[in-house]
């Protein structure tokens, strides 16, 4: 009787075939839509996860002043390289800790030129971001000590400036200061949030502080906790030494902030997670759409099959099985929808994670849950046309032209 019903309901799709894709043209945009949009944002969250994880691990940071409304960080005095350390010598989780200043300058190389970032800062920067050399070599201690113009490059200042010439050894400008080439750092790449992490250039601290700076201030530290080091307590610790070095009252506000690596993560992904999530619902709003299309043309079929209703229930056919033959045509038509949805939504995905350079990563359960959503669709949508079926009356039925 079931595989009876579905081929009546078969044929009755194929009679009014242009009218039956127009009907499953609104479940099909719906399940893409949602498809499409839980699978960029769960690209989107990984790509996001992968850029902060390449800042280090384990990492936190310091830097003077609190942000936020009304915290103005420019009113609190910077670090000093003491204060690094003390952090170094004092706390016994920290693996390394970089003091980092910055400048920006235009570096020059022969003919070419390029406006860049400059970072003082020793070699615990390499540690701390697990950042590794490509070539070359890091700083020497005595070019740390003694402020010497040496610097680390790069990818993105080394093919601006060098080609594909090989620039170690060589020489180039930083506004008026000659330093030598020593290293070329591997490259990162873009972040998520569209800067360029390979477009800077590493001094030695006291060389940027004396020749660039003119100031020994430090704008931040890095820090790196040890393997298997809890950083929660890692960052109270330095919370408490920095307290101590900077005056700070008991019960007085912080003039800094140590911020956790994986605070930041977790709000990331937590914040994707939402918009994900509501991008999934807002397109979830089509598949609403989409089944009430199908409610409108199973009414407009029961109107214009009325004749035939009435005939098949005065040779005896039951109110149930008129109630499943229609049924069965509403749910066909959204599984068929549903079907070309997924196809369509993992195709567009697939296009749009190439296209913004975002993982590819299907959810499995949503692509279940999109399809068996648009079966409920068939089956809620299709129970009230259905039903106005199987309830016609046989006599008044015949009458109906």
């Amino acid at each position: 009787m079931l595989l009876d019903a579905l081929l009546l309901a078969l044929q009755a799709i194929r009679r009014n075939a242009l009218r039956s894709a127009l009907t499953v043209l609104g479940i099909v945009i719906g399940v893409a839509a949602v498809i499409a949009m839980v699978t960029i944002g769960n690209g989107t969250t990984a790509k996001v996860t992968a850029d902060l994880a390449k800042l280090g691990s384990n990492m936190l940071f310091a830097r003077p002043g609190q942000f936020g409304p009304g915290r103005a960080s420019s009113e609190a005095k910077p670090f000093t390289q003491r204060d690094v350390e003390a952090i170094r010598t004092q706390l016994r989780g920290i693996r390394a800790a970089a003091p980092i200043a910055q400048r920006t300058a235009v570096a020059v190389a022969g003919p070419e030129s390029r406006s860049t970032t400059v970072a003082g800062t020793d070699n615990d920067y390499f540690v701390a971001r697990d950042w590794r050399l490509a070539a070359g070599r890091q700083f020497l201690d005595g070019e740390l000590r003694a402020g010497r113009a040496a610097c680390v490059i790069g990818k993105t200042v080394r093919d601006k400036l060098f080609g594909s010439a090989d620039p170690l050894g060589q020489a180039m400008r930083l506004r008026n200061v000659a330093c030598e080439v020593v290293g070329v750092l591997e490259p990162k790449g873009q972040s998520s949030f569209g800067t360029d992490q390979d477009d800077f250039v590493l001094v030695p601290l006291r060389m940027l502080h004396r020749r660039l700076a003119g100031n020994t201030d430090v704008q931040t530290i890095l820090l790196s906790a040890r393997d298997g080091t809890d950083t929660a307590k890692v960052q109270a610790d330095v919370e408490r030494l920095l307290r101590e070095r900077r005056g700070i009252a008991a019960g007085a506000e912080d003039d800094f902030s140590v911020r956790d690596m994986r605070e930041v993560v977790q709000a990331t992904i937590a914040t994707t997670a939402v918009l994900t999530g509501l991008l999934g619902a807002v397109a979830a709003v089509s598949l609403l759409v989409g089944g009430i299309g199908i409610m409108n043309i199973m009414l407009v079929s029961v109107t214009e099959r009325t004749r035939e209703i009435g005939i098949r229930l005065a040779i005896g056919a039951l109110e149930h099985q008129v109630l499943m033959q229609f049924l069965i045509e509403a749910v066909v038509l959204s599984l068929f929808g549903g079907l070309l949805g997924v196809a369509l939504g993992l195709a567009l995905a697939a296009a749009a994670a190439a296209a913004i350079e975002v993982p590819f990563q299907v959810d499995p359960g949503i692509v279940v849950l999109a399809f068996a959503f648009s079966a409920l669709v068939g089956v809620a949508f299709g129970f009230v046309p259905a039903r106005r079926a199987a309830r016609l009356d046989p006599i008044e039925a015949l009458r109906h032209e």
